[in-house]
């Protein structure tokens, strides 16, 4: 009697101690999660923004071989994160696939720091007018292994950082008081503060102090980031994999097109379902039938031949649950609205090329002795993003907030179209700016001599550089949220690594969009909107405002996309300490 109270009482304990004990995930664990995306982003841009110097004067690569080696090892950077997102929801898990990138990040960090280092590792320096030794295979050989070991890593780390952040905020908790549109605009403000610095501090000490030390901090930096983000284990919450979303989809479309001849059921409620099957990868709630795309709720109709039994799980290449129907519905209603964000990206990429060239020919000074450099103009566009998270997490939202009466002020769908509209406005504020730098320069006769300063301050290159700031602010982040909200829980990582593919894509059409435009605008006598020698004698203004047309055109695209859009809809499963006598709630899943 006496050993079954002691029983009871030390029962009784644990259950106290459990519900004392602090609940996973929380603000707590985001020091550990952003440490590791700020010094990767440190390391990204520290690297991508002044390399090119890098292979050109200490590895003496011509200048096209220079440009094609970090275009290759950009591309291949975009594709790795839909590896990585594949590991990470299939069987490894977003914690596993973040360490194990990092640490394959550290390694090429470091082969690369020490091949700066090392004076061996690099071919001699320039002698006067001596043709300079350009870096043997073995060199090269050190160089390509680092970048692609930061390819690899960069995939493990991009699509599934985001993610899992937001997995720490349990908003089906009603105490929890974070919600993941917070964490998307912090985290957004991280990577920009880390790009900050890097196209700053870093850029400075690779260029005045050496590129041994440019290239070590960051690799210091990455090496303290692993260990601070593995030390935050015990605190994370972990979603455990639930196997390859690809194959679940894939498994989808097989099984309706092997029944594309049966007709319909007449109630959809007649349709698979198995809540057992389906718990691993709807810990947030089931998502219920759509009546949009029937033709795959096909897949979802039980007949003779799939011969299901009691207790039997059925043969997913013939038969799927609701639940697994819907995911992929999700996956396509996703597709067009993603695809809209790739022209502001397009948009974007002009400042690191044609608007860089601008800022080339004008007066760049601060101070008689010191002037900005050319490449560092994308710090407006970085402090305009920076400045507008910071104002619209703490100030737009609870304005928005009276009116709309959502928590988040206003929807991620709308989120986008301001980032559209803003844009829009850069590209064409960009032309307008462009007139009046020709115009001075033909008052300064100075429309044949490309080589020499125009007259007139590179601020007017602030606005088009702060607008584009300022719609990514607004665009990206509400793109990063749309693709985490609407995607299947179990595809969350690959839906971040479709944010990053966008991103590429963008980059893509821009590289075409200046091909096609400079091989079409020439006229016999030579002249093109794109000149490669003389911006003078372009019409560059022309260009952006082909930009703004097509932007403006993919912005009533988007506002049609975004009217039928159908949000996904989740059976809500409270936690179980919810006394509410209604267990499961059907919400449209638009977090507010």
């Amino acid at each position: 009697m006496e050993e079954q109270s002691k029983n009871k009482i030390s029962e009784e304990e644990k259950q106290l101690h459990g519900k004392r004990s602090r609940p996973k995930g929380g603000l707590i664990t985001m020091p550990f999660i952003f440490a590791n995306e700020i010094c990767e982003k440190l390391a990204v841009v520290g690297f991508h923004a002044n390399m090119i110097s890098y292979l050109t004067t200490q590895l003496h690569l011509p200048l096209t071989k220079a440009a094609n080696t970090l275009t290759n090892f950009g591309g291949t950077s975009s594709l790795t994160p839909l590896l990585g997102a594949f590991i990470a929801d299939s069987f490894a898990g977003r914690f596993w696939t973040i360490t194990f990138g990092s640490i394959i990040y550290q390694i090429g960090m470091t082969l690369l720091t020490i091949s700066a280092i090392l004076p061996t590792l690099r071919p001699p320096p320039c002698k006067g007018e001596e043709v300079c030794v350009v870096a043997d295979t073995a060199q090269l050989s050190i160089l390509y292994i680092a970048l692609l070991l930061g390819a690899l890593g960069s995939g493990g780390i991009r699509p599934c950082v985001v993610a899992f952040g937001a997995d720490q905020f349990d908003e089906s908790d009603p105490k929890q008081t974070t919600k993941t549109w917070n964490y998307f605009n912090w985290y957004y403000f991280c990577m920009g503060a880390a790009a900050l610095v890097a196209v700053t501090v870093l850029v400075y000490i690779q260029d005045n102090v050496g590129w041994g030390l440019g290239l070590g901090i960051p690799t210091v930096a990455m090496f303290l980031s692993v260990i601070t983000f593995v030390g935050g284990f015990k605190l994370y919450r972990h979603l455990d994999p639930s196997g390859s979303p690809f194959t679940r989809l894939i498994q989808v479309a097989v099984a309706a097109f092997r029944k594309r001849n049966l007709r319909m059921v007449s109630d959809p409620t007649l349709l698979y379902t198995n809540d057992e099957i389906d718990a691993p990868i709807s810990l947030d709630g089931i998502l219920t039938h759509t009546k949009h795309m029937s033709f795959l709720d096909k897949a979802a109709i039980v007949t003779e031949q799939d011969n299901l039994k009691p207790g039997q799980l059925p043969n997913p290449w013939r038969l799927n649950t609701v639940h697994r129907v819907e995911e992929l519905k999700s996956v396509i209603r996703m597709g067009p609205i993603g695809a809209s964000g790739i022209l502001l990206i397009t948009a974007y990429a002009q400042q690191g090329t044609f608007s860089l060239q601008q800022a080339k020919t004008m007066d760049r000074h601060l101070t008689k002795s010191f002037q900005i450099p050319a490449g560092s103009m994308s710090v407006f566009t970085t402090v305009a993003m920076l400045s507008t998270i910071v104002v619209y997490d703490r100030i737009f939202v609870k304005i928005a907030r009276k009116f709309t009466g959502l928590e988040r002020g206003i929807t991620f769908l709308h989120r986008m179209g301001i980032g559209f509209v803003i844009s829009i406005f850069a590209t064409l504020v960009a032309g307008f700016i462009e007139i009046k730098r020709k115009h001075v320069a033909i008052e300064h006769g100075l429309l044949d001599k490309p080589h020499t300063m125009v007259p007139i301050s590179f601020l007017w290159l602030v606005p088009q550089y702060s607008l584009h700031g300022i719609a990514e602010a607004f665009m990206s982040i509400g793109h990063m949220e749309f693709f985490y909200d609407q995607a299947p829980e179990s595809m969350r990582s690959t839906a971040t690594a479709l944010f990053w593919m966008a991103i590429s894509i963008g980059n893509y059409v821009s590289t075409l969009l200046v091909t096609l435009v400079h091989k079409f605008s020439i006229k016999p006598d030579g002249s093109n909107w794109l000149p490669d020698n003389n911006l003078n004698r372009g019409r560059l203004e022309y260009f952006y405002w082909v930009i703004t047309v097509l932007q403006a055109v993919n912005l009533v695209y988007y506002l049609w996309c975004a009217k039928i859009y159908t949000y996904k809809p989740v059976q809500v499963h409270h936690n179980k300490e919810d006394n509410s006598p209604v267990k499961n709630e059907l919400q449209l899943s638009n977090k507010n």
